[in-house]
């Protein structure tokens, strides 16, 4: 069984002690490829470098997170349509809206946002979404971009049903994180994961970040990391009625196709 983690943020800082067994850990546990969020400008250099020195292994996007978004300027917009001119990086983002925080104006969010949806437009990639608490706006915003940009993720999907199928009504894909097995924030999902089409959905950690909540025992550091992608799936296999394998086996091939990962490198075990 191998399985796709299409949402990584491996430049974390809390994996550069460890980086090599991470990867170790999770080829073991049948994680076969990652996708390295990138998420600022320095962040997205580097999910390009690791994705460099990793071929067939780990890929990565380009963009920058709402949270960034009020660094985002002419220099910025230049480099990250650099990087998306290389084969490693596969996708526009990580990008969108998020009011939960407003770590960045609102006002800021919404330019960061169309400026990075007008370079998927001119580069062709997909994109790799962010949304919380912002999803009327999120929309509008889409709404402008409507038959130019190609094909579009909402990754780390935590929303109403509602929200969803306003997402798989617009043609999008889904991706589903350990969001899914915390007994106190992620039951809802678990009758509404049903209704994803397999062409159209993902599974991701978004490691460091949201550590499944049914992983014994549990590490003392709390550290997601990619291995632990199998939770999610088993999970997701139980709340849609699919047996493990056919769920990786849906999830590993939408996502080889979403970002044209091909089936990884021969070399890595």
């Amino acid at each position: 069984m191998q399985l796709v983690d299409i949402g990584a943020n491996l430049t974390h800082e809390s994996f550069r002690p460890d980086f090599d067994r991470v990867l170790a850990r999770a080829r073991e546990a049948g994680v076969a490829q990652m996708v390295v969020t990138g998420a600022s400008a320095a962040g997205s250099r580097m999910a390009l470098s690791l994705a460099q020195n990793h071929p067939g292994e780990l890929y990565a996007t380009a963009g920058v997170h709402p949270h960034h978004a009020v660094d985002y300027d002419p220099a910025t917009d230049a480099l990250i349509r650099e990087l998306l001119s290389h084969d490693e990086v596969k996708a526009v983002g990580e990008t969108g809206l998020d009011y939960h925080r407003n770590y960045s104006p609102q006002a800021a969010q919404i330019s960061a946002f169309e400026q990075q949806l007008q370079i998927a437009v001119d580069c062709g990639k997909p994109l790799f979404l962010h949304q919380r608490d912002a999803h009327a706006d999120f929309m509008a915003v889409l709404r402008h971009f409507q038959g130019r940009i190609s094909r579009a993720v909402v990754h780390c999907f935590t929303g109403s049903r509602e929200e969803m199928h306003d997402y798989l009504d617009a043609g999008w894909y889904i991706g589903i994180t350990g969001w899914l097995c915390d007994e106190r924030r992620g039951t809802h999902l678990r009758e509404m994961v049903r209704d994803i089409p397999a062409e159209r959905l993902m599974i991701e950690t978004d490691s460091p970040y949201l550590l499944p909540r049914t992983v014994t025992p549990k590490p003392s550091h709390r550290r997601n990391e990619p291995m632990y992608l199998r939770h999610i799936v088993e999970e997701l296999a139980r709340d849609r009625g699919e047996s493990v394998e056919h769920t990786a086996r849906i999830t590993t091939a939408t996502s080889r196709a979403f970002f044209a990962l091909g089936h990884g490198n021969p070399t890595v075990p």
